[in-house]
């Protein structure tokens, strides 16, 4: 069973899309661009990655 964690490896700010990239076997960059252009059109990608950052535990 696959376990979503946030991943110090690499990280820029808290891990969060590094670990969403690696849950899913995608590469981190189009995750991060996907987050950037939600926050941008409607700020939910900012909201998201805050509380993801606050509930997701450390690998």
């Amino acid at each position: 069973m696959k376990t979503l964690y946030k991943i110090r490896r690499g990280r820029i700010i808290c891990g969060v899309c590094n670990g969403i990239a690696e849950y899913f076997n995608v590469d981190v960059n189009v995750v991060r661009i996907g987050t950037v252009i939600l926050a941008c059109c409607s700020g939910v990608g900012i909201v998201a990655y805050v509380v993801a950052a606050i509930i997701l535990p450390e690998a």
